[in-house]
């Protein structure tokens, strides 16, 4: 599947890590020039994260509950 030039596998999409580091989220996410608006996301609260050691984590599981009750409610 090819969105906006990037190539993204189908188990890219269906299977993510439960827990990622946040750098490597927003390479995922396609945002890797912008960095510090995702940091921003995490320090604001927009999305769940955990720190794990020294390392930020993004909870991908919980963020993806979240959407899909949110789509489920509206």
């Amino acid at each position: 599947m090819d969105v906006e030039g990037t190539d993204l596998s189908l188990k890219d999409l269906i299977s993510p890590p439960p827990l990622m580091p946040w750098r490597q989220f927003a390479n995922w996410i396609r945002m890797a020039d912008d960095h510090p608006t995702v940091w921003g996301w995490i320090r604001n609260g927009y999305l769940p994260s955990r720190k794990v050691g020294k390392h930020m984590m993004v909870n991908v599981s919980l963020l993806a509950k979240q959407l899909l009750d949110e789509e489920f409610t509206e």
